[in-house]
């Protein structure tokens, strides 16, 4: 059963899912909630991630400790991986990143397993940014990226 509930933030409304011990899920607006998902503030890992999520915002929280559970392919799981170990307040390239995880030519790829990571901001898929340093392609808007960068002292041009 996939439990879900809302947590507000500086970059809007996001919805977090679970499945009753890890987090699954942590999605910007506009959300879609699936047939069958149950509304549980409670649920684990919420109430953690909720606050954990509160001192990030604030600037006093570098590192989630959550237990994860995101869903999706080999490859996809070690980019998702990978996007773990970029330290806050730093930044690397798509070309890097691949480059990381062992598959220097992978840059597109890697782009487009960043953009299926299922648990934003936690999992910090905005931390990667174009070769020239630019912001680049974001699933919760350049706006968003740019955000949550700069809360991590880091300024992008947009």
């Amino acid at each position: 059963m996939t439990s879900y509930t809302y947590v507000p933030s500086p970059i809007g409304t996001l919805l977090l899912t679970s499945d009753g011990a890890a987090l699954t899920g942590l999605l910007m607006e506009p959300h879609r909630i699936e047939e069958g998902w149950v509304r549980s503030d409670d649920a684990a890992p919420f109430p953690d991630a909720r606050r954990q999520l509160a001192a990030y915002f604030e600037g006093s929280l570098r590192e989630f400790d959550l237990p994860l559970a995101p869903s999706g392919t080999a490859f996809q799981a070690r980019v998702w991986e990978e996007l773990l170990r970029i330290p806050y307040g730093r930044t690397l390239s798509y070309g890097q990143l691949a480059s990381r995880i062992g598959k220097p030519g992978a840059a597109r790829a890697v782009g487009l397993a960043n953009g299926r990571n299922p648990i934003a901001v936690i999992v910090p898929c905005h931390r990667v940014i174009g070769a020239d340093g630019s912001a680049t392609g974001y699933g919760g808007g350049l706006e968003r990226k740019a955000v949550l960068l700069g809360i991590e002292g880091v300024t992008l041009r947009l």
